[in-house]
């Protein structure tokens, strides 16, 4: 149990809809990515975009074993037509050579985001072409292992908030309602997601 996970429990435990859901569901399970695996934590992120857990899981099988491993150097070196064998849209092949080439030049520090505030590491990924916010909230929440993120904009997390309050609330409302769950918003946001993933 690390103590990031410690400190979030001690506020949340208390709270009258996230306690339940910790007690219910057991330890949180995010923890910090070493640096060597950013990139292709991000490769992840891009496929996963819009599709379900397990579409992304076998796509991104098929690319890790085309590849023999994903890094920039190998993302480069192939081409388009094979990243689209693998399952991944035209689209999507295209943005993860681009990442791969932000990396590789430098446009992209990418072994220098967890010395950069959620702000800045949001305001890096989203100027690489396929990086939306969706995605950089995933990096920094599962990658960076940042406490205190509210992905307002995903599908699970609004389904989840509607499922444990009963009803639907507006983007806005649904962020002033998490307020409540500050400076953990993170894990918090990790029991919704086991609500829904639990039914």
């Amino acid at each position: 149990m690390t103590d990031a996970w410690k400190k979030a429990r001690k506020h949340l435990v208390k709270d009258e809809y996230i306690g339940p859901l910790i007690r219910k569901y057991g330890p949180c399970e995010i923890v910090k990515k070493p640096e060597n695996e950013y990139f292709d934590r991000l490769v992840r992120a891009v496929v996963g975009q819009q599709l379900s857990t397990k579409a992304a899981a076998t796509i991104y099988k098929r690319l890790s074993e085309k590849l023999g491993g994903v890094t920039p150097d190998k993302v480069l070196k192939v081409r388009k037509s094979s990243l689209r064998k693998c399952g991944l849209s035209n689209a999507k092949s295209d943005y993860i050579k681009d990442l791969a080439k932000h990396v590789k030049d430098g446009a992209l520090e990418i072994e220098r985001l967890d010395d950069f505030n959620d702000d800045k590491v949001m305001e890096e990924l989203v100027a690489v072409k396929g990086i939306g916010p969706w995605t950089a909230e995933m990096f920094l929440m599962f990658t960076l292992a940042r406490p205190d993120i509210f992905p307002v904009d995903d599908l699970g997390i609004r389904n989840g908030m509607k499922k444990l309050l009963g009803k639907e609330l507006s983007q806005e409302k649904m962020v002033e309602f998490a307020k409540r769950w500050a400076p953990y918003r993170t894990y918090a946001s990790y029991y919704i997601w086991e609500l829904l993933d639990n039914k």
